[in-house]
């Protein structure tokens, strides 16, 4: 397959177009330039992309990294040449299915090729699953090493093991496995299910006897409940007949208790024919009780009573008084004081003027004896000065002493010389007195109303007893309306006799007498209890015995299921045969598939060697692959075989290239081969070495180198 053209809506490409040749093509272009878009877009046209991808933390899926920068739908072509024919691939995105509209069609004629499709169009074209081709003709700098992909490395291991690409030893050994995998893997395969089966058919045999067996008891165990069930009826009727006698003899004896009954009603009814009327009796009582209930509460009432107010006790000097009396003579009294201080004053003055006036006619007595020429006038004016003192002395002194007595007197009366205790004590007295005469009244008119209310009661009394005493009158009226009650309460027993023997007749039936003798002594409901019982385990039996048919019934017939076992048990032997005979060929082909191994030499690992000593200019010319995919080399006058890890980068990426390009000869001859910035790191000799390699194989497919350097397009051409 060859491309002519291609034309991108893909990530940062927009409706651009990419243009080839035939053989070899270097596009050199800078980084970020859309290199590895191509590339990526290149993979999507021919295998679709995975929308079922998911991003994760480290990996950005296709339909997100190369999702349209500028937002529109993706879509590409592709046109190219296969087998001879010019054919168009297009892929456009339909709703949420990224590239899942597809169409081939001749580019000229534009007719549809049926047997390209989205699904296979790349293994169509390229003869190689998607994995294979990215692993094998499809080579990055980022990931020149092969790694391990089952596809891939089936491939390759039977071209380097075989030298057989078609698989035919692989395809056997394959078929060898399924076919023993049928026959048994694991838990599954036919020998297990034919085990499975004789299993199950051996479990219905034996849940079938163990049915029947379980059955077998059951119906043993009803033929004794049926038993069991016969002989607690009989006796569940042996005790209702005795309970019927019973009932008969209880009605009998309520029937006599009735009469006698019967007879005390109408004895009690001809007592009370002699009485007053129940309702007057009732109504006589009650007013009675009433009454007398009233006069027990006023008796009880008055019996609480307070007592009389006692006067309190007045002092002396206020007795016979009253609190305002005694206040109007303690003002008195205190006037009388005051008036007497005051008197006392002016009496005080008086002597002094008598003690004065006595002093004078002394002195005037005195100078009668040195005047003699007024001795008479002088001694008789002293001695009229003298007498006038002593008459005032004399009264002052008089008044002095009766004012004196009254103080002393009143001072006495109230025993304290502070008149305003005079007044305190007087309202103290007044106080008392108004508080005695405010309860004395009170009591008066309790007192007056109690006995107000004690004449109105006994008058009610009076007038209902008519002068009888009234607990002699009460109990005559209480044994007339007991006489009353004793006949209603007889009368009503009576009624319940009657109606409990009318129940009882009502309830009482005719039971036969057992035929059967009795030989249980439970209780009427104990029998009950055992009947119920019984039924319940024979019903749950029955339900157990339907049970039991319909999985027998499931089961099937023992006889069916005995011959299926022999037909199993003899499948189960074939297969066995079988199981082993594949074991025995599967030993056998791995011994031929050695015996191969050891005789053939790989293609690819010598391919592989031939380009890697090219590329380095014969310094290696040992090299093993295994097939875990692995390399060893060894450089000259080396005896070791290293692993790659041993050597220079720009050295593993040539060994790497070689092999990759070996892989790609063998395994994609018709597929183009796409390199993008695979060759960096080479030096200038050996990528010369590694452009010619190109140039050759470009005679014979599609190269297309992607760089971001422009050695390769200046060392084209030139050869070794």
């Amino acid at each position: 397959m060859k491309i002519y053209s291609m034309t991108a809506t893909f990530g940062k490409l927009e409706h651009q177009t990419l243009t080839l040749q035939p053989g070899l093509n270097i596009i050199e272009a800078p980084n970020e330039w859309g290199k590895s878009t191509w590339c990526a877009f290149l993979v999507a046209m021919l295998y679709g992309i995975d929308t079922k991808a998911r991003t994760t933390q480290s990996i950005l899926a296709d339909k997100e990294h190369y999702a349209p920068w500028s937002g529109a739908p993706m879509e590409g072509r592709m046109d190219i040449c296969w087998n001879g024919r010019d054919i168009t691939l297009e892929r456009r995105t339909r709703g949420r299915l990224i590239f899942g509209e597809f169409r081939a069609y001749e580019t000229e004629s534009g007719l549809d090729v049926p047997e390209l499709t989205a699904a296979n169009c790349g293994m169509e074209l390229l003869g190689v699953e998607r994995c294979v081709f990215v692993r094998a003709g499809f080579l990055k700098m980022t990931d020149l090493p092969v790694t391990q992909d089952d596809a891939l490395r089936r491939r390759l291991n039977n071209l380097v093991t075989t030298g057989d690409e078609s698989g035919a030893g692989e395809k056997l050994a394959q078929t060898l496995k399924d076919l023993k995998n049928k026959c048994r893997y694991n838990r599954g395969g036919l020998l297990p299910q034919a085990e499975a089966e004789r299993d199950k058919l051996e479990e219905q045999l034996h849940g079938l006897q163990e049915l029947n067996i379980q059955a077998q008891r059951i119906r043993e165990r009803q033929q004794e409940l049926d038993a069991w069930m016969a002989k607690l009826q009989n006796h569940k009727i042996a005790l209702q007949y005795a309970q019927a006698q019973e009932e008969l003899q209880h009605i009998k004896e309520a029937i006599a208790a009735r009469d006698s009954m019967r007879a005390q009603v109408e004895q009690q009814a001809a007592v009370c024919a002699a009485l007053p009327p129940e309702t007057e009796a009732e109504r006589v009582r009650v007013s009675l009780q009433k009454l007398h209930n009233e006069s027990m509460s006023l008796q009880m009432e008055q019996q609480m009573l307070p007592g009389a107010p006692v006067r309190p006790d007045a002092p002396k000097y206020f007795e016979g008084m009253t609190g305002e009396q005694a206040k109007e003579q303690v003002s008195k009294d205190i006037v009388s004081v005051t008036d007497s201080a005051r008197k006392q004053k002016k009496h005080k003055t008086v002597i002094g003027m008598g003690i004065a006036i006595l002093i004078l006619g002394a002195l005037a007595a005195a100078g009668a004896f040195v005047l003699e020429a007024l001795q008479i006038l002088l001694l008789a004016a002293g001695g009229g000065i003298a007498v006038l003192g002593l008459v005032l002395l004399f009264a002052g002194s008089h008044s002095k002493k009766k004012q004196n007595r009254v103080f002393t007197e009143l001072t006495a009366k109230y025993g304290s010389v502070n008149t305003s205790d005079w007044r305190a004590a007087a309202e103290e007295f007044a106080t008392t007195q108004l508080l005695y005469e405010k309860e004395a009244a009170q009591y008066e008119q309790v007192t007056a109303q109690f006995h107000q209310r004690k004449e109105e009661l006994l008058s009610r009394i009076q007038t209902l007893t008519e002068g009888e005493n009234i607990a002699a009158c009460l109990e005559k009226w209480e044994n007339i309306s007991a006489q009353w009650k004793v006949l209603g309460d007889a009368r009503r027993d009576l009624q319940r006799m009657e109606s409990q023997i009318a129940a009882l007749q009502a309830l009482t039936k005719d039971v036969p007498a057992p035929v059967q003798p009795d030989e249980l002594s439970n209780t009427l409901s104990e029998t009950d209890a055992l009947l119920s019982s019984a039924a319940f385990e024979q019903k749950q039996n029955q339900l157990r015995l339907g049970q039991f048919q319909g999985q027998a019934d499931a089961l099937g017939q023992e006889s069916a299921l005995r011959l299926q076992l022999r037909q199993v048990r003899a499948r189960i032997e074939k297969l066995e045969e079988t199981y082993q005979a594949l074991e025995v060929a599967q030993r056998a082909l791995s011994s031929a598939t050695s015996e191969l191994q050891r005789r053939f030499a790989p293609r690819i690992s010598r391919r592989a060697q031939e380009l890697f000593g090219k590329l380095t200019g014969g310094r290696y010319q040992k090299m093993t692959l295994g097939e875990d995919l692995s390399v060893h080399i060894s450089a000259q006058q080396e005896d070791t075989l290293r692993p790659s890890q041993w050597r220079s980068d720009g050295t593993v990426d040539q060994l790497y290239l070689a092999l990759r390009l070996a892989v790609a000869e063998e395994l994609t001859p018709e597929a183009p081969l796409i390199l993008d910035d695979a060759m960096v790191r080479f030096d200038d000799t050996r990528l010369k070495t590694a452009v010619h390699i190109l140039e050759e194989m470009a005679e014979h497919k599609q190269v297309i180198l992607f760089t971001c350097q422009g050695r390769e397009n200046s060392l084209r051409g030139e050869g070794q």
